[in-house]
């Protein structure tokens, strides 16, 4: 029996896969959570065999529990469901140790045997995004992403700097390595071409 955990925050897709899944004659759903953190303490409570995550979750997003579970549960693989079909994302669930990366719109066959593929120590990847991922990279440093996350908010230079804990010529320096890095005109613009890349 493989043993799963599944986060995800709309609860009518929570309660669907789990419906789905719990179908599989070897598939155990142990555990479901509506955000990253109750994930997390799913995964500590359960220790699955696999997590299968969202990547925009409250408290705590996909991708940073992906990257907690390998840290502190190495054993336990993670498989990510999203409507995200952009390669940057692929690209970042890979790096902090997702084995499999798969659409919401695909059929509930496919989350199963991705699942058993994982399980078995493989990876599960949308084909569609698998070519995809290893074009552009993203180049941007995780400091560059912090200012830019912090600038689509809105708010100034002297806001975003006591958020980071950053003087304010250090976040005006990111934010104009980042701008030029993007070929952007300016900090919206740049936040916003990074966003459609799927590097925030």
């Amino acid at each position: 029996m493989i043993r799963v955990v599944l986060a995800e925050d709309q609860a009518l897709v929570l309660g669907a896969l789990s419906a789905l899944l719990s179908l599989e004659s070897d598939l155990e759903v142990v555990g479901t959570a509506a955000d990253g953190a109750a994930a997390l303490e799913q995964v500590r409570l359960h220790q699955p065999d696999v997590l299968v995550t969202d990547i925009e979750m409250p408290r705590l997003s996909g991708l940073d529990l992906a990257a907690q579970v390998r840290a502190g549960w190495p054993g336990v693989r993670v498989v990510i469901v999203t409507t995200f079909g952009r390669a940057g994302y692929l690209r970042r669930a890979l790096e902090v140790g997702a084995a499999g990366y798969l659409l919401k719109d695909a059929p509930a066959a496919e989350l199963a045997g991705a699942i058993r593929q994982v399980h078995a120590g493989g990876r599960a990847i949308a084909p569609a995004l698998a070519a995809e991922a290893w074009g552009e990279s993203d180049p941007l440093t995780d400091r560059e992403r912090q200012v830019l996350r912090a600038a689509e908010s809105g708010q100034g230079t002297a806001a975003m700097a006591a958020e980071l804990g950053l003087s304010e010529g250090t976040v005006r320096n990111y934010l104009s390595e980042a701008i030029g890095k993007l070929g952007a005109g300016n900090r919206a613009e740049a936040a916003r071409r990074a966003r459609e890349k799927g590097w925030l």
